[in-house]
């Protein structure tokens, strides 16, 4: 019998197996008691050996339990049960990650700076969005996509691992960010599209107004979430070189601009999030994992297989056992 995924459908019937000591109990307490007895002053002259076979005789009653007992298991329904499971998912989102590259994201409010604190954040979020498609556009100066949208995690898990500093011109530009994340959902065929546009900074640069932009989302129903990345005051920013190539800190003022960011998100029916430290930023990917669910159905499929006939055909066997020893060897002694 395969053990595994076992059950009985209706266990109750074991409760049965109780009786069995019971039972026993009876047949051995009424077999003394039925047995004659002859009361004299000495049993010296009786004595003689029992045969094995009448020693044996008891044998036929536990035969008659065992098949008893394997009654009790049948009625109990056992059986293996197999699972299978499909999913169907009826509402796919395709997500677009903007992600803010300039110098100041390299900024050491957040551990052990600003990007390095996104990018394993958001590495998690994509491993928690398995029936998504999510790309990923970085902007500093001017914007490009870093990975078109897709289903493959793996892929987009290392595009973000490999994203650094220094990809392109310096700068901060929002509204190209903004623009090249709608350009890559404007053709996109799925219920719901979302941005989550991050930034640490005010738009200094591009080509493209991010009011401008914002104004396309809502047009084409794309959802922003923008989040502002950075502690309130003062931080340690990067502003120069030292003759080994390493970066030098000082500390100054965070300047975002939340008014702009609140904008975009209120217009598009998205939501503006503030990150002023790691475990915030956990927080806000944690929260618009949450708000923006995939409706998945899971439809399982049971195979059951039967098991009780065996115990069915072991009880008939032992009854015919019983019978036949009965009937033939134990005859001379019932």
């Amino acid at each position: 019998m395969n053990w595994t995924n076992f059950e009985f459908e209706n266990p109750g019937f074991l409760w049965g197996l109780l009786s069995l000591p019971l039972l026993a109990f009876w047949f051995f307490y009424t077999a003394r008691r039925n047995s004659a007895t002859l009361t004299v002053s000495s049993t010296r002259g009786f004595a003689a050996q029992k045969s094995l076979v009448a020693q044996l005789k008891p044998a036929l009653y536990l035969l008659r339990l065992l098949a008893l007992s394997m009654l009790f298991v049948a009625l109990a329904r056992p059986r293996n049960v197999s699972v299978s499971k499909r999913t169907k998912t009826n509402k796919g989102i395709d997500i677009v990650m903007a992600i803010d590259v300039s110098g100041s994201m390299l900024a050491k409010d957040l551990k052990p700076n600003r990007l390095e604190a996104l990018k394993r954040v958001a590495s998690d979020f994509v491993s928690r969005r398995p029936n998504d498609r999510i790309g990923i556009v970085v902007y500093a100066g001017e914007s490009f996509t870093q990975t078109p949208i897709t289903s493959d995690k793996g892929i987009v898990n290392r595009t973000i691992d490999a994203i650094q500093y220094g990809q392109i011109e310096d700068g901060t530009a929002i509204g190209m960010g903004l623009g090249s994340s709608i350009n890559r959902l404007k053709d996109s065929k799925a219920k719901s599209k979302v941005i989550i546009l991050l930034t640490d900074g005010v738009n200094t640069a591009g080509f493209i107004d991010p009011r401008t932009a914002t104004e396309l989302a809502k047009e084409l129903k794309i959802k922003v979430y923008t989040i502002a990345i950075g502690t309130n005051g003062m931080a340690p920013f990067p502003y120069a070189k030292d003759h080994r190539g390493n970066l030098l800190f000082r500390n100054q003022k965070v300047e975002i601009d939340e008014a702009l960011l609140k904008h975009i998100a209120k217009e598009t029916s998205g939501k503006y999030f503030r990150a002023t430290n790691n475990s915030k930023l956990k927080a806000i990917y944690d929260e618009i994992n949450k708000l923006e669910k995939t409706k998945v159905e899971e439809f399982k499929y049971y195979n059951y297989q039967e098991q009780f006939r065996q115990f069915v055909l072991a009880a008939i066997g032992l009854l015919l056992l019983e019978f036949l020893l009965r009937n033939t060897v134990f005859r001379s002694f019932i």
